[in-house]
C-alpha cells in the first residue's frame, strides 16, 4: 500500500542508483546521458500521461502518472532539488488561488 513516504523512499532509491553501473540501473543510464535526456524522457512521459487521460482507462492513467512522477523525481535528483523543497513550495501555495499565485509570479 502506498503512503506519503512512497515519494521519500523513491527519492532515496533514485539517489542510491544515480551512481550505479548504467548497464544495471535505468536511473544510472539516464543520468549518464545527461539532463537533456532526462528532461526529454520526462516530456515523453508527460505526453503519454495526457494521452492516457484522454483515451485510456483509469489503470492506464495511473500507470502513466506513476511513470511521470518517477521521471520527475529522476530530474529533480539530477538537478539537486530535494523533494522537500518541492513539497515546501506546494505548502506555501496551499490556500492561495491559482490565479492569484500565477499573477504574483508574473509580477516578480
Amino acid at each position: 500500500m502506498s503512503s506519503p513516504d512512497t515519494l521519500a523512499r523513491l527519492e532515496a532509491t533514485i539517489a542510491a542508483r544515480r551512481g550505479a553501473d548504467p548497464e544495471s540501473s535505468y536511473v544510472a543510464r539516464l543520468n549518464a546521458k545527461g539532463i537533456g535526456k532526462i528532461a526529454q524522457k520526462l516530456g515523453e512521459e508527460a505526453t503519454e500521461t495526457v494521452i492516457a487521460a484522454l483515451t485510456q482507462d483509469h489503470q492506464a492513467l495511473a500507470g502513466e502518472a506513476a511513470d511521470l512522477l518517477f521521471h520527475l523525481m529522476v530530474l529533480l535528483g539530477a538537478k539537486g532539488v530535494p523533494l522537500a523543497e518541492v513539497l515546501a513550495e506546494l505548502d506555501r501555495r496551499e490556500g492561495v488561488s491559482g490565479i492569484a499565485e500565477k499573477a504574483a509570479r508574473a509580477r516578480d
